[in-house]
Protein backbone atom coordinates (compact mmCIF):
# COMPACT_ATOMS: atom_id res chain seq x y z
CA UNK A 1 0.00 0.00 0.00
CA UNK A 2 1.27 3.46 -0.85
CA UNK A 3 0.74 6.60 1.06
CA UNK A 4 1.85 9.18 -1.08
CA UNK A 5 -1.07 11.47 -0.48
CA UNK A 6 -1.11 10.53 3.36
CA UNK A 7 -1.51 14.21 4.01
CA UNK A 8 -3.49 15.92 1.33
CA UNK A 9 -6.25 17.66 2.62
CA UNK A 10 -5.74 17.18 6.11
CA UNK A 11 -5.18 20.11 9.13
CA UNK A 12 -1.55 20.75 10.59
CA UNK A 13 -0.82 23.79 12.56
CA UNK A 14 2.89 25.06 12.80
CA UNK A 15 3.59 26.50 16.76
CA UNK A 16 5.68 29.34 16.72
CA UNK A 17 6.08 33.16 17.78
CA UNK A 18 8.97 34.02 15.37
CA UNK A 19 7.74 33.74 12.28
CA UNK A 20 9.27 30.71 10.73
CA UNK A 21 5.69 30.34 8.92
CA UNK A 22 7.38 32.48 6.33
CA UNK A 23 9.77 29.69 4.94
CA UNK A 24 8.20 26.82 6.22
CA UNK A 25 4.09 27.05 4.99
CA UNK A 26 5.49 27.64 1.03
CA UNK A 27 7.42 24.18 1.12
CA UNK A 28 5.21 22.07 3.22
CA UNK A 29 2.33 23.58 1.06
CA UNK A 30 3.59 20.93 -1.52
CA UNK A 31 2.15 18.01 0.54
CA UNK A 32 -1.33 19.25 0.09
CA UNK A 33 -2.37 20.03 3.80
CA UNK A 34 -4.21 22.90 5.30
CA UNK A 35 -1.48 24.82 7.11
CA UNK A 36 -2.49 26.41 10.36
CA UNK A 37 -0.35 29.02 12.28
CA UNK A 38 -0.44 28.61 16.29
CA UNK A 39 0.90 31.47 17.68
CA UNK A 40 -0.29 32.37 20.68
CA UNK A 41 1.57 30.41 22.97
CA UNK A 42 4.70 31.87 24.20
CA UNK A 43 7.35 29.11 23.38
CA UNK A 44 10.11 30.82 25.26
CA UNK A 45 8.56 29.02 28.31
CA UNK A 46 10.31 26.19 26.05
CA UNK A 47 13.43 27.59 26.45
CA UNK A 48 15.43 30.77 24.81
CA UNK A 49 18.83 31.45 23.67
CA UNK A 50 19.12 34.22 25.86
CA UNK A 51 19.34 31.75 28.88
CA UNK A 52 16.58 33.06 31.30
CA UNK A 53 14.86 30.11 30.58
CA UNK A 54 16.70 26.56 29.94
CA UNK A 55 15.45 24.33 27.26
CA UNK A 56 13.49 21.00 27.95
CA UNK A 57 15.70 18.00 27.18
CA UNK A 58 17.24 17.62 23.63
CA UNK A 59 17.11 19.09 20.66
CA UNK A 60 14.82 17.00 19.31
CA UNK A 61 12.95 16.35 22.94
CA UNK A 62 11.79 20.34 22.79
CA UNK A 63 10.60 19.90 19.31
CA UNK A 64 8.22 16.93 20.08
CA UNK A 65 7.13 18.63 23.57
CA UNK A 66 6.12 21.71 21.60
CA UNK A 67 4.20 19.80 18.79
CA UNK A 68 2.67 17.96 21.20
CA UNK A 69 1.56 21.05 22.86
CA UNK A 70 -0.11 22.40 19.98
CA UNK A 71 -1.81 19.06 19.22
CA UNK A 72 -2.79 19.32 22.64
CA UNK A 73 -3.81 22.83 22.58
CA UNK A 74 -5.78 22.62 18.73
CA UNK A 75 -7.21 19.49 18.48
CA UNK A 76 -4.96 18.89 15.23
CA UNK A 77 -3.54 15.06 14.68
CA UNK A 78 -0.70 16.46 13.12
CA UNK A 79 1.30 19.57 14.79
CA UNK A 80 5.36 20.95 13.54
CA UNK A 81 7.55 22.27 15.50
CA UNK A 82 11.26 24.09 14.54
CA UNK A 83 14.30 23.73 17.18
CA UNK A 84 17.55 25.62 16.81
CA UNK A 85 20.91 25.02 18.35
CA UNK A 86 24.37 26.47 18.30
CA UNK A 87 27.85 25.33 18.85
CA UNK A 88 30.69 23.44 17.02
CA UNK A 89 30.51 21.89 13.71
CA UNK A 90 29.65 18.36 14.66
CA UNK A 91 32.76 17.55 12.96
CA UNK A 92 34.40 20.22 12.05
CA UNK A 93 35.14 20.87 15.98
CA UNK A 94 36.84 24.30 15.49
CA UNK A 95 34.23 25.62 13.36
CA UNK A 96 30.11 27.26 15.01
CA UNK A 97 27.68 25.46 13.32
CA UNK A 98 23.56 26.05 13.44
CA UNK A 99 21.71 22.86 13.73
CA UNK A 100 17.78 23.18 12.40
CA UNK A 101 15.56 20.89 13.20
CA UNK A 102 12.12 20.83 11.87
CA UNK A 103 9.77 18.71 13.11
CA UNK A 104 6.45 16.32 11.81
CA UNK A 105 4.27 14.80 14.20
CA UNK A 106 1.32 12.58 12.89
CA UNK A 107 -0.65 11.48 15.90
CA UNK A 108 -3.25 9.68 14.29
CA UNK A 109 -0.76 7.52 12.22
CA UNK A 110 1.93 7.27 14.65
CA UNK A 111 4.49 9.05 12.72
CA UNK A 112 7.30 11.53 13.20
CA UNK A 113 9.69 12.87 10.72
CA UNK A 114 12.77 14.68 11.44
CA UNK A 115 13.99 17.38 8.91
CA UNK A 116 17.62 18.36 9.49
CA UNK A 117 20.26 20.78 8.39
CA UNK A 118 23.59 22.05 9.66
CA UNK A 119 25.31 25.01 8.49
CA UNK A 120 28.54 26.72 9.21
CA UNK A 121 26.33 29.89 7.58
CA UNK A 122 25.82 31.64 11.13
CA UNK A 123 26.57 35.31 12.75
CA UNK A 124 26.80 33.49 16.48
CA UNK A 125 28.72 35.72 18.47
CA UNK A 126 28.94 37.92 21.28
CA UNK A 127 31.63 40.22 22.63
CA UNK A 128 31.78 42.77 26.06
CA UNK A 129 31.94 46.23 24.86
CA UNK A 130 32.73 49.34 27.03
CA UNK A 131 31.12 52.24 24.87
CA UNK A 132 28.37 52.27 21.77
CA UNK A 133 30.93 52.13 19.36
CA UNK A 134 32.42 49.00 20.57
CA UNK A 135 29.03 47.69 20.35
CA UNK A 136 28.40 49.16 16.85
CA UNK A 137 31.62 47.83 15.50
CA UNK A 138 30.53 44.37 16.86
CA UNK A 139 26.96 44.62 15.71
CA UNK A 140 27.72 45.80 11.80
CA UNK A 141 30.07 43.00 11.94
CA UNK A 142 27.28 40.45 12.60
CA UNK A 143 24.61 41.95 9.92
CA UNK A 144 23.53 44.81 11.96
CA UNK A 145 20.63 46.43 11.10
CA UNK A 146 19.36 43.54 9.39
CA UNK A 147 20.31 41.50 11.65
CA UNK A 148 19.17 42.17 15.48
CA UNK A 149 21.21 42.14 18.56
CA UNK A 150 20.70 41.63 22.34
CA UNK A 151 22.65 43.67 24.85
CA UNK A 152 22.49 43.15 28.99
CA UNK A 153 24.83 44.50 31.84
CA UNK A 154 27.91 42.07 31.65
CA UNK A 155 28.01 41.36 35.12
CA UNK A 156 24.51 42.18 36.39
CA UNK A 157 24.60 41.44 39.97
CA UNK A 158 20.95 42.70 41.39
CA UNK A 159 20.37 44.13 37.76
CA UNK A 160 19.93 40.37 36.12
CA UNK A 161 16.96 41.60 34.60
CA UNK A 162 18.44 43.97 32.41
CA UNK A 163 17.96 43.02 29.02
CA UNK A 164 17.51 44.25 25.76
CA UNK A 165 16.32 41.87 22.77
CA UNK A 166 15.26 42.24 19.45
CA UNK A 167 17.43 45.66 18.35
CA UNK A 168 17.36 46.97 14.88
CA UNK A 169 18.50 50.35 15.01
CA UNK A 170 21.35 52.24 15.96
CA UNK A 171 18.98 54.42 18.82
CA UNK A 172 17.95 51.19 20.50
CA UNK A 173 21.77 49.97 20.40
CA UNK A 174 22.64 53.42 21.47
CA UNK A 175 19.93 53.10 24.57
CA UNK A 176 20.26 49.64 25.39
CA UNK A 177 24.32 49.94 25.73
CA UNK A 178 23.87 52.97 27.99
CA UNK A 179 22.24 51.30 30.12
CA UNK A 180 23.26 47.92 30.27
CA UNK A 181 27.41 49.46 31.12
CA UNK A 182 25.41 51.75 33.70
CA UNK A 183 23.70 48.24 35.56
CA UNK A 184 27.14 46.17 35.52
CA UNK A 185 29.16 46.25 38.61
CA UNK A 186 32.24 45.91 35.53
CA UNK A 187 31.56 48.91 33.15
CA UNK A 188 30.53 46.36 30.61
CA UNK A 189 27.82 45.81 28.28
CA UNK A 190 27.56 42.15 26.69
CA UNK A 191 26.59 42.30 23.30
CA UNK A 192 25.30 39.02 21.76
CA UNK A 193 23.59 38.48 18.20
CA UNK A 194 19.51 37.86 18.42
CA UNK A 195 19.42 34.31 17.25
CA UNK A 196 15.74 34.97 16.94
CA UNK A 197 14.37 33.19 13.86
CA UNK A 198 12.86 36.62 13.26
CA UNK A 199 15.66 38.77 13.76
CA UNK A 200 17.86 36.58 12.15
CA UNK A 201 17.59 35.81 8.42
CA UNK A 202 21.05 33.87 8.46
CA UNK A 203 19.18 31.78 10.91
CA UNK A 204 15.62 31.97 8.68
CA UNK A 205 18.10 30.33 5.62
CA UNK A 206 18.54 27.37 7.42
CA UNK A 207 15.39 26.36 8.80
CA UNK A 208 14.07 26.78 5.09
CA UNK A 209 16.75 23.95 4.10
CA UNK A 210 15.72 21.71 7.07
CA UNK A 211 12.11 22.07 5.75
CA UNK A 212 13.51 20.76 2.57
CA UNK A 213 15.07 18.14 4.17
CA UNK A 214 11.22 17.38 5.99
CA UNK A 215 9.33 17.62 2.80
CA UNK A 216 12.17 14.80 1.35
CA UNK A 217 11.62 12.33 3.97
CA UNK A 218 7.43 12.97 3.60
CA UNK A 219 8.00 12.12 -0.38
CA UNK A 220 10.67 9.06 0.60
CA UNK A 221 8.16 6.16 0.75
CA UNK A 222 9.63 2.85 2.18
CA UNK A 223 9.20 0.20 -0.54
CA UNK A 224 8.55 -2.49 1.58
CA UNK A 225 5.06 -1.11 3.44
CA UNK A 226 4.65 2.45 1.46
CA UNK A 227 4.69 4.79 4.24
CA UNK A 228 6.83 7.95 4.41
CA UNK A 229 10.13 8.23 6.18
CA UNK A 230 12.04 5.79 4.37
CA UNK A 231 15.68 7.41 5.18
CA UNK A 232 18.99 6.85 5.70
CA UNK A 233 20.02 5.79 9.11
CA UNK A 234 23.52 4.86 8.57
CA UNK A 235 26.77 5.89 6.12
CA UNK A 236 29.12 2.63 5.67
CA UNK A 237 32.75 3.74 5.03
CA UNK A 238 35.13 2.07 3.20
CA UNK A 239 34.97 3.00 -0.81
CA UNK A 240 37.92 1.82 -2.57
CA UNK A 241 41.01 3.63 -3.58
CA UNK A 242 41.37 4.11 -7.50
CA UNK A 243 45.36 3.46 -7.04
CA UNK A 244 45.69 0.46 -4.25
CA UNK A 245 42.12 -0.41 -3.83
CA UNK A 246 42.12 -0.57 -0.26
CA UNK A 247 39.16 1.06 1.69
CA UNK A 248 39.05 4.43 2.28
CA UNK A 249 37.10 6.84 4.93
CA UNK A 250 34.84 7.57 1.89
CA UNK A 251 31.35 6.49 1.88
CA UNK A 252 30.66 3.10 0.44
CA UNK A 253 27.25 2.45 1.21
CA UNK A 254 24.01 3.82 2.67
CA UNK A 255 21.24 1.72 5.08
CA UNK A 256 17.78 2.95 4.51
CA UNK A 257 15.36 2.06 7.31
CA UNK A 258 11.38 2.87 7.64
CA UNK A 259 9.97 4.73 10.72
CA UNK A 260 6.96 2.42 9.93
CA UNK A 261 7.78 -1.27 10.03
CA UNK A 262 11.37 -1.49 10.06
CA UNK A 263 12.65 -2.67 6.67
CA UNK A 264 15.95 -1.76 5.68
CA UNK A 265 17.76 -1.58 2.14
CA UNK A 266 21.16 -1.25 1.45
CA UNK A 267 22.37 1.62 -0.93
CA UNK A 268 25.82 0.49 -2.41
CA UNK A 269 27.82 3.47 -4.29
CA UNK A 270 25.15 5.66 -3.45
CA UNK A 271 27.02 8.84 -4.76
CA UNK A 272 27.86 7.78 -7.88
CA UNK A 273 31.23 6.20 -7.57
CA UNK A 274 32.80 2.55 -7.65
CA UNK A 275 36.49 4.49 -6.39
CA UNK A 276 37.95 7.23 -4.48
CA UNK A 277 41.06 9.79 -5.53
CA UNK A 278 44.07 8.95 -3.93
CA UNK A 279 43.60 12.01 -2.30
CA UNK A 280 41.50 10.98 0.16
CA UNK A 281 43.12 7.49 0.26
CA UNK A 282 45.50 6.87 3.98
CA UNK A 283 47.38 4.83 2.17
CA UNK A 284 48.24 6.89 -0.65
CA UNK A 285 48.13 10.15 1.03
CA UNK A 286 49.10 9.26 4.82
Amino acid sequence: MKHADLFRNRSAVLITKHQKESVIFPILAQTGMNLKLLDTIDTDTFGTFTREIDRIGTQVEAARFKALKAIEETGESIAIASEGSFGPHPTLFFIPANIELVLLIDQLNDIELSGWEISTDTNHSHSEVTSFKEAEEFAEKYGFPSHGMVVRPNTAGNNSQVLFKGIVSKKMLNEAVKKSIAAAQDGKALIETDMRAMYNPQRMKVIEKATHNLLNKINSLCPECGWPGFEIVEWIKGLPCQNCSLPTKQTLKHIYQCKKCKYKNEIQYPNGETFCEPTFCDFCNP
